[in-house]
């Protein structure tokens, strides 16, 4: 970690940057995938959303490694945070998962109801 204040303050200011930067290209992506920048492209929304995630993930990378100092802790501290927020989005997938399946079973028992009051 930086021990003097400009030190700290370079590191800060590029993070700001570079920040600043993948928003701005967030930005674009977006507007371009969509067909506001150039008239009648729309990007595949696979490319776009794994992009604009990929971006994402990248940017609270940096907010958690520099601005919460986290690049600058002890091995152990950074584990006993980061597996947490791991199992936390493997749960979210999985309960997204999981509810899709039940929503797919809801449809069909519907459909199996109509063709049972119809008969």
């Amino acid at each position: 970690m930086a021990h003097d204040y400009t030190g700290a303050k370079k590191i800060a200011l590029k993070t700001i940057i570079i920040l600043a930067v993948v928003t701005v290209i967030e930005v674009l992506v977006a507007l371009t995938g969509k067909g506001y920048i150039i008239d009648g492209y729309h990007a595949p929304k696979v490319i776009m959303n794994t992009l604009m995630i990929g971006m994402s993930l990248y940017k609270a990378y940096l907010i958690v490694f520099e601005f919460m100092h986290m690049k600058y802790e002890a091995k152990g501290l950074m584990l006993s945070v980061l597996l947490p927020v791991c199992l936390l989005i493997w749960a979210i997938i999985a309960f997204l998962y999981e509810g899709n399946a039940w929503k797919g079973n809801r449809v069909k028992i519907q459909e199996r109801n109509k063709i049972e009051i119809a008969k």
